[in-house]
């Protein structure tokens, strides 16, 4: 982080959930981009008889009736999704949604963030239910997930949201 007059401060929830709110708009469309690549692809294999099917059943029935591609779908859709967020927290430390808000993580120890504690903290946020301990937390401002990944979130100011490290 570059020098700056006031050393930055963690963010609070408002400022985090607005981020939180952006970075959903942006994985709905990278979920609906990587669903879309996927139901053609198998719409190709289908069609072209790749993937075995009796005959005169529509491909969006033989979807819909099938666990295992419905399973396959949703899997892929999810790795997408995962990806991005891991992708952007490892590069740079901030999603687009906290890039916007000027939020950037940091690790709270001297270990280096890597993937696997980002996972942890994936994971330990429960879909975004975790940032409500910054409501109880008035002191620290912790997360959930700030606490069990050892990672904190910080309010920059604009001259230190420079996106160099992108």
């Amino acid at each position: 982080m570059t020098e700056s007059k006031t050393q930055p401060k963690r963010a609070g929830f408002f400022k985090r959930l607005a981020a939180m709110v952006y970075d959903v708009l942006v994985a709905t469309a990278v979920a609906m981009c990587a669903a879309l690549v996927i139901i053609i692809t198998l719409l190709i294999l289908y069609e072209t008889n790749v993937i075995p099917h009796t005959g005169g059943m529509l491909f969006n029935d033989f979807i819909q009736q099938s666990l295992l591609y419905t399973s396959i779908i949703q899997a892929w859709v999810l790795l997408w999704v995962i990806g991005f967020f891991l992708y952007f927290w490892k590069n740079g430390g901030q999603t687009l949604g906290m890039r916007a808000w000027r939020l950037r993580m940091y690790s709270l120890t001297d270990k280096p963030v890597g993937y696997g504690r980002l996972l942890l903290r994936m994971i330990s946020a429960f879909g975004g239910l975790g940032t409500l301990l910054v409501l109880l937390d008035f002191k620290h401002k912790l997360a959930l997930q700030d606490r069990i990944s050892q990672i904190e979130v910080l309010s920059l100011s604009k001259e230190d949201n420079h996106h160099r490290s992108w």
